[in-house]
């Protein structure tokens, strides 16, 4: 072996507890690294098998990894090692590595895992040279081995780790957890039933707050922040009776399995369930979600952010030099970042110190912003009932209204709004069908209670279309909000919501009543609105075509055929990647780059080749409205025809299941997020002679408002979608990915 080939070799584990999404993320390494011309391992069974060596640490091609994209936990596996927290473990675990060349380790685990990694790096010079000693390896394999280069990947449900936003796994847990308690809430409700839910998260309550969220129960146990009286089981059972006297039929009290009081006793869910009997006669019962929050296939998310950071992971170790601190790969602000490992390690352990030490007010500041922000929101959403008007205090008019198609998580927006709007003393007023609601003066007050059980339901309570408001329209809008006194409007929708936001804007000089302050929230399947990277929807739908291109796999591969899968988007290709990257599937058309038919006569012969080699099926995902003639239909007629009796071709056109279902965890967080910051928008707007016109969105995690005016430089007119799309970067790595094997070798 040359001495270039032992110093580019890279093995990849998986440690700790498993989470949905290792596989995606191994791989992502090892394609990438195939790609790169670089040899790839992969180590099985974790530390055990590092230890054990032999046929635990196998060479790896393309093909090892194809099919696992979908599949839960890990698929090499995963184990406890006692071996390798000893020196001689670790000694026989660098021997295993060097005699197959690898100086280079992807680490996806936890910090425990991530800890071990480091140390085994750190002692890495002393191992080899006991190696030499004992005359294991050669002088001169240990000078070209001198240097154990790693890199971190965080694998765990709880979000628990510094240095990143999102650990894999933990949207996929958000997912089960979520549809836990949607289905227990039903039940719940039919017999007028308390349930406690235990979620996990020993130090961090990440899961237990964003499903309260989520799934809008009433009450939450969070180690970051116990309950801030001493007597809490008195507060906590008020709030649920007044709720059950507004008339809530049901409670759910989630309990993350590391809650405490302010003086560190535990609280389980089986104290929580006798308070509830003894103080409220409640019948109640326990839920204790267990193993079921780690299993199952990985959310949409978890797979596509998993692939980027497996990618980046062999990147960073190509790039890196002999002295570079080893870096954990995460991703900050919708972007993945590189970090300081043991920085992120040590910050997450100070966490778990500061929750021991009842430093609660540090622990919550050490999560972040959002974090600290959603349980501001959440300790406003779980009220029974609230606040009563300050005396004295202007309460404004609001109007809210959904438009344009329908996206998922707009009945959880509206609902954050009401809540938010009426708690802070305003009066909310629902606008019925969209714009048309405004032109008919179909417009009512809402209440508290009007919006129960709002956070989980799909579709559209207050109604909605596409009418576009133009000529005497205007006339009667102004009218309607002279009328109904309104002043301010939340538009929660789309692509035709926000044109019409924008001509109100422009009206204002013909109808005084439109200075009012103006806000959109974005809320669109289709991802195709400036200002935000992810519209509320667009999640839901891209989970929807995942399940649905899931089910199509299973039945080509059992039957040698290809599908052309269609997806929602109109211009805008963010759901065919996204679900490219998310699927597996060989090919993407999107309207942004085009199709030719030199680009289809090349993926015929690519399909055709395939099968010819064992090939069992193809996906291919086309954009709608990719392009005007060469339609799905075309292409599947094409395919058909070129494949012969090697291969069957169906179509799939997915329609409308990708707007349908219940929104996901990402899309109602998203929602009532944005909902708040919106409301403080137009309260804050409201006194001023010339109110503000916004959109509102999401940037690298940050929200960002703009102003409406801005609209047209941000946008592409003719095809609806922004001029700046931030996905598209993600192409190469789709690439990668989907292309049938590594680039030859030159």
């Amino acid at each position: 072996m040359s001495a270039q080939n032992i110093t580019k070799s890279i093995a990849v584990l998986t440690s700790g507890g498993d989470a949905p999404g290792m596989n995606a993320a191994v791989r992502a390494v090892v394609r990438t690294a195939l790609d790169k011309g670089v040899e790839v391992y992969a180590i099985y069974e974790g530390y055990q098998g590092m230890v054990d060596g032999g046929d635990r640490i196998r060479k790896m091609d393309w093909d090892s990894v194809g099919g696992i994209l979908q599949r839960g936990g890990t698929v090499i596996g995963s184990a406890r090692c006692a071996a390798f927290r000893t020196r001689e473990g670790r000694l026989r675990a660098a021997h295993n590595l060097i005699k197959l060349g690898i100086d280079n380790l992807v680490v996806i685990g936890g910090d425990g895992s991530l800890t071990g990694a480091n140390l085994f790096r750190q002692e890495w010079p002393d191992l080899l040279a006991e190696l030499v000693n004992k005359k294991s390896i050669s002088k001169k394999t240990a000078e070209l081995h001198a240097d154990l280069r790693i890199v971190g990947l965080v694998g765990s449900i709880d979000n628990d780790m510094f240095g990143t936003d999102m650990t894999i796994g933990a949207d996929t847990a958000l997912h089960r957890i979520t549809e836990a308690i949607d289905a227990i809430s039903s039940t719940a409700a039919s017999h007028q039933r308390t349930f406690v839910v235990e979620v996990m998260g020993r130090n961090c309550g990440y899961l237990a707050l964003m499903s309260c969220i989520a799934t809008g129960a009433d009450w939450v146990l969070i180690p970051e922040s116990p309950p801030n009286v001493d007597d809490w089981e008195s507060k906590m059972c008020e709030v649920l009776k007044a709720g059950r006297t507004a008339g809530r039929r049901d409670s759910i009290v989630i309990v993350a399995e590391g809650a405490a009081d302010r003086h560190g006793n535990p609280i389980s869910c089986d104290y929580v369930k006798k308070v509830l009997e003894e103080r409220l006669g409640e019948d109640t019962r326990v839920t204790i979600l267990g193993h079921v929050q780690r299993g199952g296939s990985p959310s949409a998310y978890d797979r596509y952010m998993s692939t980027l950071l497996g990618e980046d992971a062999v990147e960073t170790l190509l790039d890196a030099k002999a002295d570079d601190e080893p870096q954990l790969i995460g991703m900050r602000q919708n972007r993945v970042t590189r970090t300081p490992l043991m920085d992120c390690v040590q910050k997450t352990h100070s966490i778990a110190d500061l929750i021991a030490a009842k430093e609660f007010d540090q622990a919550m500041d050490m999560r972040g912003s959002s974090f600290k922000e959603m349980f501001r929101t959440l300790r406003t959403l779980v009220r029974a009932l609230p606040h009563p008007p300050t005396p004295g205090q202007r309460r404004l008019r609001l109007g809210v209204l959904n438009c344009s198609a329908l996206s998922p998580g707009m009945n959880t927006a509206t609902r954050a709004a009401v809540r938010i709007g009426v708690d802070k003393g305003h009066i909310i007023l629902g606008v019925r069908n969209g714009f048309q609601g405004l032109v008919d003066g179909d417009i009512e007050e809402m209440g508290w209670m009007d919006v129960a059980g709002w956070a989980t339901r799909g579709g559209s309570e207050l109604g909605t279309n596409r009418h576009m408001p133009q000529g005497s329209d205007f006339y009667a809008i102004a009218r309607h909000i002279e009328e109904h006194q309104i002043e301010g409007l939340l538009m929660i929708g789309g692509w035709v919501g926000y044109q019409a936001a924008y001509q109100l804007f422009l009206q204002r000089r013909n109808f005084p009543a439109f200075n009012i302050p103006i806000i959109c929230l974005p809320a669109s399947i289709n991802n195709n609105l400036p200002g935000s990277d992810f519209s509320v929807g667009a999640d839901t739908a891209l989970n929807n075509i995942v399940e649905a291109v899931d089910k199509i796999k299973q039945s080509a591969v059992a039957s040698r055929r290809c599908f052309v899968v269609e997806v929602m988007g109109r211009y805008c290709g963010y759901l065919a990647l996204m679900s490219g990257l998310a699927t597996g599937a060989e090919r993407v058309y999107l309207h942004e780059e085009g199709i030719t038919l030199n680009a289809l006569k090349n993926d015929v012969d690519y399909l055709v080749k395939g099968f010819q080699e064992g090939k069992r099926l193809g996906v291919m995902i086309r954009c709608e409205n990719a392009n005007k003639f060469y339609t799905t239909d075309f292409i599947r007629a094409l395919f058909d025809e070129e494949g012969g009796d090697l291969f069957d071709v169906r179509q799939a056109i997915l329609g409308h299941l990708q707007q349908g279902g219940d929104p996901s965890p990402f899309d109602r967080i998203q929602a009532t997020r944005l909902a708040v910051k919106c409301i403080d928008f137009l309260v804050d707007q409201a006194d001023f002679p010339d109110p503000g016109a916004s959109f509102i969105g999401l940037q690298g995690g940050q929200v960002k408002l703009h102003d409406l005016q801005d609209l047209p430089r941000m946008v592409d007119a003719e095809f609806q979608r922004p001029k700046k799309q931030w996905w598209l970067d993600l192409r190469a790595i789709a690439n990668i990915m989907a292309q049938p094997g590594p680039k030859p070798r030159l």
